[in-house]
């Protein structure tokens, strides 16, 4: 054989065994999407320029997270970040300056879902007496969207999702582990489904709550701190002056649980079925009667003892939550005996994937920012006045917030609200009613997408949304009737107040 066409075989050869490693058993329609995405991006910057190329990474990234169930978005959604970074669409420090600004989230996500993973068992026992109890699936909705709404208000929403991603787990696992075991019925597979899909309304409930609660207070969530040291409101007036909205989305999303517990629209509506009550009920009975040994109650007992130290030390801010979080962990595991290094390091295989996704977020953020891809929309908007600009700047900051960080958006446009205060541009009244505007718009609309919320995208990409079969276009079907009434309830509420 001519040695030409012996390399070209071998090369062949080669070409196809990496094209086959690549993103492993993905589709492969899927891994010539990224590969055209990573060819198309340095064209489209040579040609077009960066603001152009800017919004098509954006539209890229977005892509990887909406197929999260086909691929984790971390290695495509890297990727495309990584390539975006050598072609100097993001510099390295801006990458690290983002990363630098959000240490706090990162923390959070290391160490307090690590922490509260060894609280697991005190949450299932507390939360299967709850679902046993309550019969009226309405009513327990309701109760962990209200529960998730007031821990949101004071509590960081990735801890609150966290424990409600650590109880799910803790569902499906005692289900699988039960119908697993030789001589236990199986529920058939319609069982199975009704099953998932009470799990997945359960936690989209409690997931908005999070958002619900999250506009309250100047704690709730990150960018209403930064408002508020901008605006110079401290607690009390930050949530009086949030009152009325937050009040009115609060209602509206409550009465909306019920009604769509009540009609089974929109994926809602679907109760525990009798066979999963039943094994979930022998759980219970069995751990009960394990409660005779002195170990198990003692456990519970020192469990408990640290959520409250946790709710407490949460509450008067006594630290970064990330680092609560991390003296959770080593109380916990000191007090109950656990030093097993694998033991613990299973304790932080959840949250460390997303942790990494995180940082591949702040990147595209980056690229946002050293673009100015928003620049263009926050003049537009400011180039406005009276009602419409008030709710042109809400909408806008919605319909950012959905694509992008949250903070970002608010740091951006707080920012430009500011500069026009100091140049004498605006009033103070005015100044407080931009204010609001934007708080409520990066909380509540941007619940429409799950890169909206990092929560909703937690929750996305945790182990526990392939078990209940809860995907991005799912989770915006969801959420979409929730997108429609907290934001024009918001809107309303906002223009009320200002008018």
């Amino acid at each position: 054989m001519n040695p030409l066409a012996a390399i070209h075989i071998r090369l062949r050869g080669m070409a196809g065994n990496i094209f086959t490693l690549f993103l492993g058993s993905v589709p492969v329609w899927y891994k010539n999407c990224v590969l055209a995405f990573l060819l198309i991006n340095p064209l489209v910057l040579y040609v077009a320029g960066a603001f152009a190329a800017g919004w098509l990474l954006v539209l890229e990234f977005i892509f990887t997270l909406v197929m999260a169930l086909r691929c984790y978005p971390l290695q495509p959604g890297g990727l495309l970040a990584l390539e975006a970074v050598v072609l100097g669409m993001a510099k390295p420090d801006a990458v690290y300056a983002e990363v630098s600004r959000n240490l706090p989230v990162l923390l959070l996500l290391m160490f307090m879902v690590a922490g509260i993973f060894f609280m697991q068992d005190l949450l299932l026992a507390v939360f299967t007496r709850l679902l046993l109890s309550i019969r009226k699936k309405w009513l327990l909705s309701l109760l962990f969207c209200a529960a998730a709404a007031v821990l949101s208000a004071f509590l960081d929403a990735l801890t609150v999702i966290a424990v409600l991603i650590t109880v799910c787990a803790g569902f499906y696992a005692v289900y699988h582990a039960s119908i697993s075991s030789a001589g236990t019925p199986a529920p058939d597979s319609q069982e199975l489904e009704e099953f998932r899909a009470f799990l997945r309304s359960l936690m989209m409930h409690a997931a908005v709550g999070t958002a619900i609660g999250g506009v309250t207070t100047l704690v709730g969530e990150p960018q209403n701190l930064l408002i508020g040291m901008t605006v110079g409101w401290h607690f009390m007036q930050f949530l009086r002056a949030m009152a009325p909205v937050s009040a009115s989305v609060a209602a509206a999303g409550l009465v909306l649980v019920v009604v769509l517990e009540k009609t089974r629209l929109f994926g809602y509506g679907a109760e525990l079925p009798e066979v999963v009550r039943q094994v979930l009920q022998q759980h219970a009975q069995s751990s009960g009667d394990g409660e005779r040994d002195w170990k198990r109650p003692l456990v519970l007992m020192l469990q408990a003892l640290a959520g409250i130290l946790l709710i407490l030390a949460l509450t008067l801010h006594v630290a970064e939550v990330g680092l609560v979080g991390l003296a959770i962990l080593v109380l916990l595991t000191s007090l109950t005996g656990i030093n097993d290094e694998r033991r613990i390091a299973h304790a932080f295989q959840e949250a460390m994937p997303f942790t990494a996704l995180l940082v591949v977020f702040f990147a595209i953020v980056a690229v946002i920012q050293q673009s100015n891809l928003f620049t263009p929309i926050i003049h537009w908007v400011l180039g406005f006045e009276g009602r419409l600009q008030l709710t042109l700047l809400y909408a806008v900051n919605g319909l950012l917030s959905s694509v992008s960080d949250n903070v970002f958006v608010a740091s951006v446009y707080i920012k430009q609200v500011q500069d026009a205060f100091l140049a004498h541009a605006i009033s103070r009244e005015q100044l407080e009613s931009f204010a609001l505007a934007i708080n409520v718009g990066t909380n509540i609309p941007s619940v429409a997408t799950p890169n909206g919320q990092a929560a909703f995208l937690f929750l996305l990409t945790s182990g526990v949304a392939p078990l209940i079969r809860l995907s991005y276009i799912r989770m915006l079907w969801m959420a979409l009737p929730y997108t429609v009434v907290l934001t024009a309830t918001g809107l309303i509420a906002l223009l009320f107040i200002v008018s």
